[in-house]
């Protein structure tokens, strides 16, 4: 049993997750939550997120059994019941987490937690200022909605407010085609709202596959959602028909009329209250900065999650957690690997109807990165169970490595392609290759087919 202590300020999923592997490892841990232990994911954002899209999900297929003539007329959608549901399961959810931070080794302390130096946190509780000193602390304090610096922008709701909402408006203007702008534009058009993306690159999702973007957008305004794409915003104003949104496109000034504007244009890092300059950590505004083993220029410092920038996605908090953890047990300095983590295969996923994932390298960062590479793909249409589930919009592309036929990654557009990307980054990790891909038997008839298809392409 390792005799350690370390403090982690933020209570997300990097923070949290980190604490309960430490304390299965022996390690002693004090965990600071500024606020309810789960974080953004858990209370403002994947978690409510996803109840909200199960609803849009379940009014849609009723839509869609009435169009086959085999359900009764669609009712409007309740806000307030939907409301109360997602509460139930964030709360369900959040007491799960707080059961599991009853562990022997655990302190939980809530309240705004800051560096002193490299050993010591501060802690702001409702009882008066805390001191806590460890071998090391972990820096977990995620991210918060980033926005324009534009006229009216105060006039917009962030991901935080749209989740509150008790009515869904008739007309919503998302200002960012990104994943969170998306997922609300798919989950309010789904509830009844006239729904325009105003979107600042040529594509949407502009860190995805470029066919994939492109075929989702199609799918997207199919259901009637405007989607408006290398447009810059300029303002946003209150007029007597609602908000209105104005913005620059192909060198003509353009405006869209709104009951309500989200802004979605990203987040960034949460840093305001760490005390980082007096502490002496690096950093600027990508996040704080951090060597391969989340370890900050103070070595006794590490730094996980969306605060360090780069990947924001729940489950890179939590292995980044875990590689700080490994680098910490292993002992200081360590040279080469502390665990298996690649960080060069993390999936992501976007949960809008229909789904889109994807893990690994692109056709154009291939191209980008000079490596020979060569594309197989398949079609939701020509899958049985697509097809039967009323669901055949979809397409899979594998990218593989010209030479040996390593797999280098996969980009999904359909039903459950958040599920079915990850079979294909499972097989990455192992360094499988086209060949090894091939010789996977899939149950027949299932989604998990489309892969096998694009496999077989070749």
């Amino acid at each position: 049993m390792p005799d350690m202590k370390i403090t982690i300020i933020g209570a997300g999923p990097g923070g949290y997750e980190t604490a309960l592997a430490a304390a299965g490892k022996g390690v002693e841990v004090v965990l600071v939550s500024e606020g309810p232990l789960g974080g953004t994911c858990l209370n403002e954002g994947c978690i409510p997120t996803k109840s909200l899209c199960h609803v849009a999900e379940i009014k849609d297929a009723m839509e869609g059994a009435e169009s086959l003539g085999i359900a009764a007329s669609v009712s409007g959608i309740d806000m307030g019941k939907v409301q109360e549901r997602k509460e139930r399961i964030v709360s369900q959810l959040r007491g799960g987490v707080e059961s599991l931070m009853k562990h022997r080794l655990i302190t939980l302390v809530y309240g705004k937690g800051w560096l002193k130096d490299g050993h010591t946190v501060l802690v702001e509780t409702a009882e008066g200022t805390r001191e806590f000193i460890s071998d090391a602390v972990i820096l977990a304090t995620g991210s918060v909605s980033a926005s324009l610096p534009i006229e009216g922008a105060d006039l917009c709701i962030t991901s935080r407010e749209i989740l509150q909402l008790d009515r869904a408006p008739r007309r919503l203007a998302v200002i960012g085609g990104g994943v969170i702008g998306l997922e609300f534009a798919s989950i309010f058009r789904s509830f009844g709202s006239a729904v325009t993306v105003v979107e600042f690159c040529k594509n949407i999702l502009p860190r995805f596959d470029d066919d994939l973007s492109k075929r989702l957008k199609q799918s997207l305004s199919k259901r009637g959602i405007a989607i408006e794409t290398s447009a810059t915003v300029q303002r946003v104003v209150r007029t007597g028909e609602g908000l209105e949104v104005t913005y620059l496109q192909k060198g003509e000034t353009c405006a869209v009329v709104a009951d309500e504007v989200l802004m979605a244009v990203g987040r960034r890092p949460n840093l305001a209250s760490l005390n980082l300059d007096e502490a002496g950590i690096d950093y600027d505004a990508r996040g704080v900065k951090v060597n391969a083993y989340m370890q900050t220029n103070l070595p006794s410092v590490y730094a996980v999650g969306d605060l360090t920038g780069g990947m924001m996605l729940a489950h890179a908090a939590t292995f980044q957690g875990r590689r700080a953890l490994d680098h910490l047990l292993a002992g200081q300095p360590v040279e080469g690997a502390v665990d298996s983590i690649d960080f060069g295969i993390v999936p992501a996923a976007v949960f809008t109807r229909p789904e889109a994932a994807m893990v690994g390298r692109t056709e154009e960062e291939c191209k980008e990165q000079g490596i020979a590479s060569r594309s197989l793909k398949s079609f939701f249409r020509a899958n049985g169970k697509a097809v039967s589930m009323d669901e055949p919009e979809g397409f899979c592309k594998l990218v593989v490595a010209a030479g040996d036929g390593r797999i280098l990654g996969c980009h999904l557009f359909g039903a459950h392609a958040a599920d079915l990307v990850q079979e294909v980054a499972a097989l990455m990790n192992r360094q499988a290759t086209l060949a090894d891909f091939q010789a996977v038997i899939h149950a027949h008839p299932t989604l998990g087919e489309v892969l096998q298809a694009a496999a077989h392409s070749a």
